[in-house]
């Protein structure tokens, strides 16, 4: 950890390979193929939540990397793509728990308490150390023998063992207020869902009359609206660039990372020096993912414009422009309902390799097609309230970022004795 913190007297800090052992134990290449692990890889780690995924796999199809051995009380550091932080204390361990080599193994000597340890592990300064140690952009990783250099406050063994349960307590209690919020967040984005979901499907009106669509996600709808195959109100669909993209040029290529909640996203930008004007991006296109895996395929947001730069989009996305019978701004809400998203995505179920929505298999697909006068209207009135939803969100969100921070303060302060009330 940082060198400068000062610890309070009778403290000690050493370097953490002095405090514990690590990488002790390996699966043998020799193990029965029939023999049962429990797999820990680096995607089942998190540093608030801990082991969050175990696969209970036989060793024949375990991956190679399944090999680290671990036991109650060691802690999990990953040395590879670090920014992740997927760090874990692991209080009770199966028999056959095993890590990936993608891990360091900690497990703490006698006389040190591995709760405490545990919790000095998933302290900021540890972390950022681990973090700022590590080399490589794209997939940093620090080797075990570096990371053990780093380090470790150690305290009385009482000390210690306080501080652990301390931390234990408080954190629970912060954990569930933060579960409660995420549970508020998870009902206020299946309300925004249902509002947007019954607003394009059965208009605003709740007086008027009703047909059967034919489509079974949307059900009946007003009687004087139409159904048409998505084919009949484009105007056009292209595929986006396929090109090697770098951190700078004349022209914005957008990924799939910048379709967030149905808007584009303009940050973390790649680019091209040029791109033909014909693939250029204008305010109103609909832009889609049509391949990854099948929880991102078919996401769609609406480009509104931009004045700084020119906007292209890559390969894996479809840019949909529509003719005047479907605004762009409806079709995006449309295009973002669960029910549409279910049904695009049992036509990109791959039969091997990757989920693929074929920008002709989707114009297939039938969509609601009110008069262009209610769209607007509808499109005003969704416009407002998701707006309202944001704003409720961001207030959600932003407290639990602060309950977010308050617990990872906290969590330093203890380890390293800051905390008046443990002194």
């Amino acid at each position: 950890m940082k060198p400068n913190i000062q610890y309070p007297a009778g403290w000690n800090s050493k370097r953490l390979k002095y405090a514990a052992s690590y990488n002790d134990e390996v699966l043998p290449e020799s193990t029965d193929d029939l023999t049962e692990i429990d797999y820990v890889e680096i995607s089942g780690v998190s540093l608030a939540g801990g082991v969050e995924e175990v696969n209970r796999l036989a060793f024949f199809e375990a991956p190679s990397r399944a090999r680290r051995k671990v036991r109650s009380g060691d802690i999990l550091i990953s040395t590879v793509r670090t920014y992740l932080r997927a760090i874990a204390a692991v209080d009770v361990a199966s028999d056959g728990l095993i890590a990936s080599t993608g891990f360091c193994v900690v497990r703490p000597l006698d006389g040190i308490d591995s709760a405490f340890l545990g919790w000095v592990a998933k302290s900021e300064p540890f972390v950022s150390e681990v973090v700022a140690r590590s080399v490589g952009v794209s997939y940093p990783a620090i080797n075990a023998s570096d990371l053990v250099t780093i380090e470790v406050p150690l305290p009385p063994i009482d000390t210690q063992r306080q501080i652990a349960r301390f931390l234990d307590e408080k954190t629970k209690r912060i954990d569930a207020l933060i579960e409660r919020k995420r549970l508020l967040l998870d009902r206020l984005s299946e309300k925004r869902q249902a509002v947007i979901t019954h607003a394009v499907t059965k208009g605003l009106n709740p007086a008027a009359l009703m047909k059967p669509s034919g489509i079974d996600w949307v059900g009946d709808i007003p009687v004087h609206w139409e159904v048409l195959p998505l084919k009949r109100v484009l105007s056009s669909s292209t595929y986006g660039i396929s090109a090697s993209l770098e951190p700078a040029g004349e022209v914005a290529v957008l990924r799939m990372g910048n379709l967030v909640d149905g808007e584009i996203d303009l940050g973390d930008l790649r680019f091209l020096d040029e791109v033909d004007e014909s693939l250029l991006l204008e305010a109103g296109d609909v832009v889609f993912n049509r391949t990854n895996s099948l929880d991102l395929v078919g996401k769609a947001s609406i480009f509104r414009g931009n004045a700084d730069f020119p906007v292209s989009l890559a390969s894996y996305l479809v840019r949909f422009r529509f003719s005047d019978k479907y605004l762009p701004q409806y079709a995006n809400f449309v295009m973002g309902t669960e029910g549409l998203l279910a049904f695009a995505r049992t036509l990109a179920l791959p039969s091997i390799g990757q989920a693929n929505l074929n920008p002709s298999r989707y114009a297939q697909i039938e969509f609601p097609i009110p008069p262009i006068a209610e769209q607007s209207g509808i499109v005003d009135y969704l416009m407002e309230q998701t707006s309202r939803f944001a704003a409720v969100w961001d207030r959600i969100d932003g407290s639990l970022q602060q309950l977010a921070d308050y617990r990872a303060s906290l969590v330093t302060a203890a380890v390293t004795g800051a905390l008046a009330e443990l002194r």
